[in-house]
């Protein structure tokens, strides 16, 4: 028996003084634990909420219609710059005077392009990221794992 024991007077009370200040410790301290499994429970309760919203959606002739503008700015600059090349054979000096008139364009402008392009490419790119299924990876084994191969024959030799 251990010594705590011993003064304490047995496994019983020594369980029952552990959980006493534990509840002590709460009232000065929130438990981490049960405040991660409020905050997950909130958490996937909204998320249910917000699936069940999307749950029975049938795309209308608007949704459908927006749904293919979306789809055509990647393939509109693919083709456009394809075109401008293509232009610039034909009709060298038209393409130069163009090519002139962008120039004027002025500074802020070509920022503010920019930056309505990256967002779209960006949230584009943010949706495929968040909606792409997580595979689990393998567990290796110990085949794999060279130190995990040589802690198995040291144990095997031992």
């Amino acid at each position: 028996m251990g010594l705590i024991e011993k003064v304490v007077g047995g496994s019983a009370t020594t369980t029952a003084l552990g959980n006493a200040a534990a509840t002590v410790a709460e009232v000065f301290v929130p438990n981490a634990t049960k405040k991660m499994e409020a905050a997950h429970d909130a958490y996937r309760a909204a998320l249910d909420e917000h699936g069940a919203e999307f749950q029975y959606v049938r795309p209308g002739l608007f949704d459908r219609f927006v749904n293919g503008l979306n789809r055509m700015p990647r393939p509109m600059l693919a083709l456009g710059t394809l075109g401008l090349f293509v232009y610039a054979m034909i009709d060298p000096e038209g393409f130069s005077r163009r090519m002139v008139g962008l120039n004027a364009v002025p500074e802020p402008l070509w920022w503010l392009l920019g930056a309505i392009v990256s967002f779209y490419f960006g949230a584009r790119e943010a949706y495929y990221f968040r909606t792409k299924p997580v595979v689990a990876a393998a567990p290796a084994s110990v085949d794999d794992n060279p130190a995990l191969s040589e802690i198995e024959a040291r144990r095997a030799g031992a």
